[in-house]
């Protein structure tokens, strides 16, 4: 390999943090032609882990270093619900291992086959829904050299409230709610006025006043749309008449 193509390769491999993984579409667009790419992984430079997809080689990445290139692509999803949680430290249930990934992302999106199919160590679970604004109470967290974004606490015990009673139990969003005795009122505010999910906002109102946090005190519930009707969300509950759903009979026993 001549002298000029190394040091193309080493300002490649320079322009991207350690542990992330490198798109091939990117690397096209920054004049590394899909010839040139072949080349480098040839003389084991790059690593492909799938088509469209590089790490260097001899990196070891996981699946923040992929959800960190997936954030290049118009999929752009986020690390969401309990696994948000963890990562910042949040809740009852803390799982340091991360045997599981929650990932949201926008509908219709479509994970590239390089991310379904590559082999983590994590089970990636994801949803693809619209009931909050894509970008509203995300944050970026800090992965070895660079950032991924994840739901920030309020957001996230939104995104487990969606997936429960089904995909998240709902006896450990009750426990969440209840160490979140410290979160921004006016994040609240703005999520409860932008989701779209009944449910959910009944649901998350119904805790928030059950465990008698200081910030419920400061929402506007005039601005939320609680919708009409009664909502049930266990069969066998108890009914609560001001947020007009359905829950487990103990938390009202409490």
């Amino acid at each position: 390999m001549t002298l000029l193509k190394i040091s193309k390769i080493n300002q490649l491999l320079s322009s991207y943090p350690r542990g992330s993984v490198i798109l091939s579409s990117e690397l096209e667009q920054n004049g590394y032609s899909y010839a040139l790419q072949k080349h480098y992984a040839e003389f084991n430079w790059l690593t492909s882990i799938g088509y469209g997809a590089y790490i260097r080689a001899g990196d070891k990445v996981d699946v923040f270093g992929g959800l960190y290139a997936l954030n290049k692509l118009p999929c752009n999803p986020h690390i969401g619900g309990r696994t948000a949680l963890n990562l910042q430290g949040r809740g009852q249930y803390i799982d340091l291992a991360f045997h599981k990934i929650i990932l949201f992302s926008d509908p219709d999106t479509l994970l590239p086959k390089w991310f379904r199919e590559y082999d983590w160590k994590v089970s990636v679970e994801s949803f693809t829904t619209n009931f909050l604004p894509s970008d509203l109470g995300v944050i970026e967290h800090q992965e070895k050299e660079f950032t991924v974004p994840i739901s920030g606490p309020t957001r996230a015990l939104m995104e487990c409230l969606y997936l429960a009673p089904k995909k998240q139990e709902l006896s450990e969003c009750y426990e969440l709610m209840e160490g979140l005795n410290n979160l921004r009122p006016n994040m609240v505010q703005a999520l409860l006025e932008k989701c779209s999910s009944v449910k959910v906002k009944r649901l998350f109102l119904f805790l928030a006043e059950h465990f008698e946090h200081v910030w419920f005190e400061y929402l506007d519930l005039d601005k939320i749309d609680l919708g009409k009707g009664k909502r049930s969300i266990v069969n066998d509950g108890k009914y609560d008449k001001k947020y007009k759903i359905t829950v487990p009979k103990e938390w009202l026993e409490v």
